[in-house]
């Protein structure tokens, strides 16, 4: 991006705004078919050496905001092992060639975070690939519109929710924290829904608003440890769970004072921030960023 490109901007029309064509994806979508494409950073990020060297373990990593931050913690200097799922595949594939682009370690790793036999086994896979974790990013979530109710939310589905957003979060922080070494950190994503939940999103906004729980509950118990506990919380994100997840996607974002959705890549400098060593005295913290919606 050149400096005419960089320059301030209105933050209003800097990006796409609704109304944006309907689109129905099934679960758990793909970046792809989605119009307007998702901005990742790839033509924008630049970075500044702020995580040199640093490993670091992002889950939900081939697509939407775990793709953003595994790109920008690779043009930070980092490697990156991330997660995704078995569909998710060609995505992920992406996201590698980004990362190994920058110079970086890419490891890309089929994962469901939904059983703890898989959690501890991947903090195995990273401790191999990279001998310690520096950053643990726990991003991945699942979540699934009902505007019909909570009648219409199964206990299907309330499990998968619980076991994605919470219990994969749970263990994921547990099994990696012998391995993280003071000045490390653990980020994790939680959201605007934790503090203004829409009915329809009834139990994945029950979810983030434990992590923002979590995330304070933590960040206490390892202080001592030297080792920072935060969260980013994010607002409307235009990420491929959209189409997946949402019965209608043209006023997506429309409701943020901004009047539209955030693209990834305006979230990954939030996650370089919490992970650098600026942000040394930065720990149970929320960074909130809603596109203007106030939160606590």
């Amino acid at each position: 991006m050149g400096d005419e490109q960089r320059a301030q901007q209105d933050p209003t029309t800097q990006h796409p705004q609704p109304d944006f064509a309907s689109q129905d994806q099934p679960h758990p979508g793909w970046t792809g078919p989605m119009d307007p494409p998702p901005d990742h950073g790839e033509d924008s990020y630049r970075g500044s050496g702020r995580l040199e060297g640093r490993k670091t373990v992002i889950t939900g990593g081939d697509s939407g905001i775990g793709r953003a931050v595994a790109l920008a913690f690779a043009r930070e200097g980092a490697d990156v092992l991330f997660t995704h799922l078995d569909e998710e595949a060609e995505d992920a594939e992406e996201t590698t060639r980004l990362v190994r682009e920058a110079g970086r370690k890419a490891v890309a790793v089929s994962c469901d975070i939904r059983e703890e036999a898989n959690c501890r086994a991947l903090i195995d896979r990273a401790v191999e690939e990279f001998g310690h974790i520096d950053v643990l990013v726990n991003n991945a979530a699942y979540q699934m519109s009902q505007p019909d109710g909570i009648e219409a939310i199964t206990t299907e589905q309330f499990d998968r929710v619980l076991r994605t957003n919470l219990y994969g979060m749970f263990w994921l922080t547990k099994f990696a924290l012998p391995h993280i070494p003071e000045g490390g950190s653990v980020i994790n994503t939680t959201s605007v829904q934790a503090y203004k939940p829409s009915p329809h999103l009834l139990d994945y906004a029950m979810t983030k608003g434990a992590i923002v729980t979590f995330t304070q509950g933590m960040a206490q118990m390892v202080a001592e440890r030297g080792i920072r506990v935060n969260a980013v919380a994010p607002g409307p994100v235009w990420t491929p769970l959209i189409p997946a997840t949402m019965p209608d996607t043209s006023e997506f974002g429309k409701q943020s004072p901004l009047g539209r959705p955030a693209q990834p890549a305006e979230l990954a400098p939030a996650y370089v921030y919490l992970a650098s060593q600026e942000a040394s005295f930065v720990t149970a913290e929320v960074l909130n960023a809603t596109g203007g919606t106030p939160l606590p």
